[in-house]
């Protein structure tokens, strides 16, 4: 692969994918500067930030900003650590990614939180997302030897209880992408894109008797990645990061002293600018210019969509899970994930196990899709949760 296709690859594959389909997406990128366009996927750096690495919410199609918390809680909303039980305890997770694609990407994930109080926990977390390798040559397809391009995220994380319903949470997040380093440059110099970022997050359960049986029914929310803009190079564009919009509510019914089952369901949207479609003279035919500050393009998010409130609609993602306790002790998660056909079209069951020992909790999930259609099918998620000591609250 030479230099020119090599950050060609990376624009392409890197920079815009979010877990979408490879073939997909790049028919959208291409057919969302002409008139006509079909697809109008939306383009944001460092897309490994939305990928969900606990496998406990893997299994029940990615919903669980409203299930109830443990500690890899920080990954999907930093609020509800705040209701841990446990005074300490720290997670591990891994998944191969993109099968399908290559045999060498995978994220791993490790969080821990410790409670300061009663109503405070603090709580910090490191994501890793490694591409693989990839053998570079030059023009003249001589050796230039390899490179492994990566990207991580670190957080550190607070949570405040106010009642016995309801905390608020934030976390401070540091972002190094490093898919093109100043040995790799065409024309200009590249280097790794660094960022900063805060999720904002909120959360709100309550006790009560519905449907015949004792429940706990909660709500959460969590914007996540509101940040500085990304560059790869000192004069090159700059990308926004994926600020995404979470909420969701889930019902806990607990049947028996040994049998209890969740309902959960999430909504998800982008909060970045939709592309416009472009007239072949580069004029934007309809839409809204995408070069625009990070404020104007959180807000503007509701309502820049060339097709307008109905393409807006197209862009909130919808996720669903069920989640089967027995005695506390063994659970079984089946869940469905649905993005619209024109905005990335990620559409796949997923199913999971779990398994609890004393202060060890492992979890496992499956994720089902059309192997010919999605590069995500067949993907495995692993967690691994130990809790130290008692809070006491």
């Amino acid at each position: 692969m030479n230099l020119k296709r090599f950050l060609q690859f990376l624009s392409l594959c890197l920079l815009f994918l979010t877990e979408s389909s490879v073939a997909v997406y790049a028919q959208a990128l291409s057919e969302a500067q002409t008139n006509g366009s079909r697809f109008n996927s939306i383009r944001t750096a460092v897309p490994f930030l939305l990928i969900t690495p606990d496998a406990r919410i893997g299994g029940m199609g990615e919903a669980g900003v409203a299930v109830a918390p443990d500690a890899n809680a920080l990954s999907i909303n930093p609020s509800k650590i705040a209701f841990l039980e446990q005074q300490s305890g720290f997670s591990l997770s891994y998944s191969p990614w993109l099968k399908n694609i290559a045999s060498d990407i995978n994220l791993g994930y490790l969080s821990g939180f410790y409670k300061i109080d009663a109503n405070s926990t603090i709580g910090s977390s490191l994501r890793y997302f490694s591409l693989g390798k990839i053998q570079l040559t030059d023009v003249n397809q001589q050796d230039l030897g390899t490179f492994s391009p990566s990207e991580l995220a670190v957080d550190l994380t607070y949570a405040r209880r106010f009642g016995d319903s309801f905390s608020l949470g934030t976390a401070l997040r540091y972002i190094h992408s490093n898919i093109a380093t100043n040995q790799f440059s065409v024309g200009q110099q590249n280097r790794a894109g660094q960022s900063l970022a805060v999720d904002v997050s909120a959360y709100f359960k309550k006790q009560t008797y519905w449907l015949g049986h004792d429940a706990i029914l909660s709500a959460g929310m969590n914007i996540s990645n509101i940040g500085t803009k990304m560059s790869y190079s000192d004069a090159g564009e700059e990308y926004f990061l994926p600020t995404n919009l979470k909420i969701g509510g889930a019902g806990t019914f607990i049947l028996d002293d040994e049998n209890e089952i969740t309902v959960a369901l999430d909504f998800n949207k982008l909060l970045v600018p939709t592309q416009p479609i472009y007239n072949t003279d580069g004029t934007i035919q309809s839409g809204k210019d995408p070069n625009r500050s990070v404020p104007s393009g959180i807000f503007g998010s509701f309502t820049d969509a060339p097709g307008g409130a109905s393409e807006e609609l197209k862009e909130i993602n919808i996720a669903s899970g069920l989640e089967y306790w027995y005695n506390k002790k063994f659970a079984l998660r089946a869940g469905y994930f649905y993005e619209n056909p024109k905005k990335g079209d990620r559409r796949y069951f997923t199913m999971g196990t779990g398994v609890k020992y004393e202060a060890m909790e492992l979890n496992f999930s499956y994720l089902l899709a059309n192997s010919q259609n999605s590069p995500l099918a067949n993907t495995l998620r692993f967690s691994l949760i130990f809790n130290i000591g008692s809070a006491s609250n």
